[in-house]
């Protein structure tokens, strides 16, 4: 198959093309050749400021409750100690103050990470709390934030 395309164009009258351009833009403005410009201190300041992080309802959820822990004390074998303390299952329920998804979403992280660092045994979170020490059980809640961190959740 054969195509030819014919090119006869009209020859264009730069003075015709120039004049409708002044038409349309009675006052262009002169065009001057731009000198580099100096960093502006803005993106000196953007550049200093770190990005603000925004944590997501499952990490607030559980740095929440960790804090809980730090500031009322953290228990074995009862949801809440007379004198305040709690188990993890505890503070996150005081965290959330509701069953939300939130709430759902990190126990569910905490229960992965516990069997994450000690086994698949663990069936609720009741179970692992009473079965560690205080260090491990900070270990797991470190860990599930950090996680919930970088998934941004």
């Amino acid at each position: 198959m054969n195509t030819r395309t014919q090119t006869h164009f009209t020859p264009v009258d730069q003075d015709l093309y120039a004049k409708a351009f002044q038409l349309l833009d009675p006052t262009p403005e002169p065009v001057t050749p731009a000198a580099p410009a100096a960093p502006a201190p803005v993106s000196l300041i953007l550049a200093a400021a770190p990005p603000m992080h925004r944590p997501g309802a499952v990490e607030k959820t559980l740095t929440d409750a960790l804090a809980f822990l730090d500031t009322h004390g953290w228990a074995k074998h009862r949801l809440i100690h007379p004198e305040g303390a709690r188990c993890s299952i505890g503070a996150l329920r005081a965290a959330a103050g509701t069953r939300n998804a939130a709430y759902r979403d990190a126990g569910n992280l905490l229960l992965d990470e516990a069997r994450h660092q000690h086994g698949n045994q663990w069936e609720s979170i009741p179970s692992w709390n009473d079965s560690h020490t205080r260090a491990q059980v900070r270990s797991v809640w470190e860990a599930a934030i950090r996680r919930a961190h970088h998934m941004n959740i």
